[in-house]
């Protein structure tokens, strides 16, 4: 069983979800604008909801603040490498990709997939181990930007980018050592950027399959960035560059 906790993350998973919503908890005594839209969302898609006292939410000892609204919800099933394959030819000549290699941090994780959803990213790849679970709090954070994102969740993550480069798919990774700065990737055709994690970045069997590694100049102290903020800055330079006129 998922838990999805905050107004905005609630209403998204309502909105886009509502078929694996179960019940909907508001906190007692509060009633504004925000919670009658989500009653009347839940409502509308036959969900039950109930109101609790302030201590049953704090029992539940959540991670983050969960502006007093659960929705407790059938967990969601990631789709897997043969789905990405019978998804694939749907996604038209030239779809954007996101990798999350091991990415473990729920808020880093939830970070990217808001902006992956923002970017108009196709398909985010994550591998099954090492990487942080869709929770409530990855997907509060995501704020209503992983409901409707296609995830996909793969076993051998070297081998999905091999099967990548193979539908012609060319692959950028983000590394520090990168010969190539960010500007310079170019994203007009099929293009997945593959991000590491937040501590040691690619590992190095993923570093090997990136057909180039790009870099993000750093010109103060700071020797990189955070995942999700590094993942923002390339998405939206590749966002940039399919914008342009030819």
């Amino acid at each position: 069983m998922d838990e999805i906790i905050g107004i905005q993350a609630v209403r998204a998973a309502l909105r886009d979800t509502p078929a694996l919503a179960r019940t909907l908890y508001l906190m007692k005594g509060r009633r504004d604008a925000r919670y009658n839209e989500l009653i009347g969302m839940a409502r509308e898609a036959g969900i039950r909801y109930q109101t609790v006292e302030d201590a049953w939410f704090k029992r539940r000892d959540f991670e983050g603040a969960h502006q007093g609204v659960l929705l407790e919800c059938h967990t969601r099933t990631l789709a897997d490498e043969q789905a990405l394959q019978r998804r694939w030819p749907e996604l038209g000549p030239a779809p954007l990709v996101l990798v999350l290699d091991s990415v473990t941090d729920p808020r880093n994780f939830g970070a990217c997939l808001r902006t992956a959803n923002a970017a108009g990213v196709d398909v985010v790849i994550v591998p099954k181990r090492n990487s942080a679970p869709l929770s409530a709090v990855a997907l509060k954070t995501a704020q209503g930007g992983a409901e409707d994102l296609f995830i996909v969740q793969v076993t051998n993550l070297a081998r999905t980018l091999s099967w990548l480069r193979d539908q012609g798919v060319w692959l950028f990774g983000a590394d520090a050592e990168g010969d190539e700065v960010w500007q310079s990737l170019d994203s007009s055709t099929a293009t997945a950027l593959v991000m590491g994690s937040e501590g040691s970045g690619l590992r190095r069997l993923t570093r090997s399959l990136c057909d180039k590694l790009v870099s993000i100049p750093m010109l103060g102290k700071v020797e990189s960035l955070n995942v999700s903020v590094a993942t923002g800055i390339l998405l939206y330079e590749a966002v940039r560059q399919r914008r342009s006129p030819k």
